[in-house]
């Protein structure tokens, strides 16, 4: 591929943080950066070459329906000209079984089904990788649970063939949307991965941060593009900006510190602390889990010796109050995203 699109060589040549081969790889760039072209074109590549058969993963079952023209339609036309691909229904609408020129090249599931995959895990023995494109919402919708779907359709995957667990990579695409991304989060990404970070290497997992400047460049040569140049979406698009992050107030305060609260919030702590000399509260993961105040943001976080929040409407005015007026500070994004949600209720 010409190199003013995106290349996945390097990525794919990487060893995760413990020197092993990686099984998620995961790709952000700028919008048409190329990387859903790449690696689309790489699936095709290898079932041509050695029959290795792919999953394409969705989120939603309407999304599977019409699978073949956003995964085929653009690849085709530009490096497989003379093949076809095509679908059926398969497990009464499930899943799609893939075609390319009449042969069996895979599948495309969505992880809202996870529990009938599940069911008929047999079929999807003979799958070789996976690619998850657009696994950042940019509206924020998620499936319930979806990590744990994920990894359920992965391991009802990944079995067969006379092993238990099979090697079966998973190729994660997207846009830059939000460092507190689902996946972002449970991998521990979110907390490690800077604006200036090319690769991140983790347990199992590498990451590219990718920036395609010819896209960039196209996408402000656009009228369109122009028309809404002070639009942060514009940002986002073209450049790579995080569209829903605000790094603002993301800083560590010094000096001596009272201790407010801990908080419970999607099954992790936080801790509130009042730095009375700087007129500032500050929320970071440091937490004492032996001070007496100890409130759940939400039921799901309530347990014994855990005040519920909504029965502490002196404590959410008083963080309402800094944060309206500028006098919060946060460890990491993932502090800013409770104390919002907290003071949001």
């Amino acid at each position: 591929m010409d190199n003013k699109y995106y290349d996945g060589t390097k990525l794919l040549s990487l060893q995760d943080i413990n020197g092993n081969k990686p099984e998620i790889y995961i790709v952000t760039t700028n919008r048409t950066g190329g990387k859903t072209t790449y690696f689309g074109r790489l699936l095709v590549n290898r079932f041509k070459k050695n029959g290795s058969k792919f999953c394409l993963l969705y989120r939603y079952n309407y999304e599977v329906d019409d699978c073949v023209d956003k995964f085929f339609k653009d690849i085709q036309s530009l490096f497989f000209p003379h093949d076809r691909m095509s679908s059926e229904k398969g497990g009464n609408g499930i899943y799609r079984k893939l075609f390319l020129n009449g042969k069996p090249c895979g599948y495309a599931i969505a992880l809202n089904s996870a529990d009938q995959i599940k069911k008929h895990s047999h079929l999807f023995s003979d799958v070789d990788s996976m690619l998850f494109d657009e696994f950042q919402s940019e509206t924020n919708s998620y499936c319930s649970d979806e990590v744990k779907k994920f990894i359920s359709v992965h391991t009802s995957i990944a079995r067969g063939h006379g092993e238990q667990v099979r090697y079966v990579p998973v190729y994660m695409l997207s846009n830059p949307v939000t460092l507190i991304n689902p996946y972002y989060v449970e991998m521990n990404i979110a907390s490690r991965l800077k604006k200036d970070t090319k690769f991140l290497k983790g347990n199992g997992w590498v990451l590219e941060q990718g920036y395609v400047e010819s896209a960039d460049k196209a996408q402000k040569a656009s009228g369109f593009m122009g028309a809404f140049s002070s639009n942060e979406y514009t940002a986002y698009s073209s450049q790579g900006v995080y569209l829903n992050d605000n790094i603002s107030f993301i800083d560590k305060p010094q000096g001596k510190f009272k201790y407010l609260a801990t908080i419970f919030y999607k099954d992790k702590c936080y801790s509130i602390k009042e730095y009375s000399t700087l007129g500032i509260v500050y929320c970071d993961t440091s937490v004492d889990l032996q001070f007496p105040l100890k409130i759940s943001a939400t039921l799901d976080d309530h347990s014994v010796n855990r005040v519920m929040l909504k029965n502490n409407d002196l404590f959410i005015s008083m963080l309402r109050y800094y944060f309206v007026h500028g006098s919060m500070r946060f460890k990491d994004l993932q502090c800013k995203e409770c104390v919002i949600d907290l003071i949001s209720l």
